[in-house]
């Protein structure tokens, strides 16, 4: 009889780990089908990047984007050296960097993003260096300068917010070649989220709701009448003493989504 009941005891613990077990296993496979979201094209967003300088793509079998991007601004700009087609002419003020853009230059970036982002539990920090690519082809950069703040550089920040340091043309400010006071896609940041200017498509004005990175969930005008999560230039001018009141900082964050 003991033995018996030995047996029984045993039988029903294999049974109770076995179905534990593979609850967990199911669970796991959900969280995992959570965080690796899979599509079959790119979002409708990624058409409006300059095809000449990105090279946009699925990757990892639909589960990321990759952005590959030559660096190069398709607009003018002063850092473009005169005699080239794209050379513009800055105000007087304009003190510019001693580095000018090279055509053959190896200014790439490549960058990948998941296909479907998702807020992360918590935010990241942004860096020094790139934090995204803008539909131009060119980086985009927060709102600091080496070590400190954006202030001494401001000179030398051409029409559109942008400046070559130390050999990379990048954006600090909203870039008036993409995007000034309205709703146009600016670019992606490296959490996979896209950046619009300071209007929302939703609203076709300034959105009141935006986080402290300049991010809300709302429709887009590429998003097909769905909501997402995107970010924005927060209508709030950068005011120095050197740059006066005419620029609107791009990007400060932190990233809200994964990185």
């Amino acid at each position: 009889m003991k033995q018996y009941i030995t047996i029984s005891m045993s039988l029903l613990t294999f049974l109770f780990f076995s179905c534990t077990s593979s609850d967990s296993i199911m669970e796991d496979a959900e969280d995992e089908d959570e965080t690796t979201e899979s599509v079959t094209e790119l979002h409708a967003a990624f058409a409006e990047f300059d095809t000449t300088e990105t090279d946009i793509y699925l990757s990892a079998n639909g589960t990321t984007v990759t952005i590959e991007a030559s660096g190069l601004p398709n607009h003018k700009t002063g850092y473009w050296g005169e005699g080239h087609t794209l050379y513009y002419e800055e105000d007087s003020s304009f003190d510019p960097t001693p580095t000018t853009l090279n055509e053959n230059g190896n200014y790439d970036q490549v960058i990948t993003v998941d296909a479907v982002p998702s807020k992360a539990s918590n935010t990241t920090s942004t860096s020094l260096g790139s934090i995204g690519v803008a539909i131009s082809g060119a980086a985009i950069y927060n709102d600091q300068e080496g070590s400190g703040s954006l202030d001494g550089a401001a000179v030398s920040l051409d029409w559109t917010g942008a400046h070559i340091g130390p050999d990379v043309y990048h954006y600090h400010l909203e870039p008036h070649a993409m995007s000034n006071d309205d709703k146009n896609l600016i670019g992606i940041l490296k959490d996979g989220f896209f950046i619009y200017g300071r209007k929302c498509d939703s609203t076709n004005t300034y959105p009141t709701n935006l986080d402290s990175s300049g991010g809300h969930t709302s429709t887009t005008q590429h998003s097909d009448g769905e909501e997402e999560y995107h970010y924005h230039v927060i209508n709030e001018i950068y005011s120095t003493s050197s740059l006066g009141d005419v620029g609107y900082i791009l990007f400060a964050g932190p990233f809200q989504g994964s990185l």
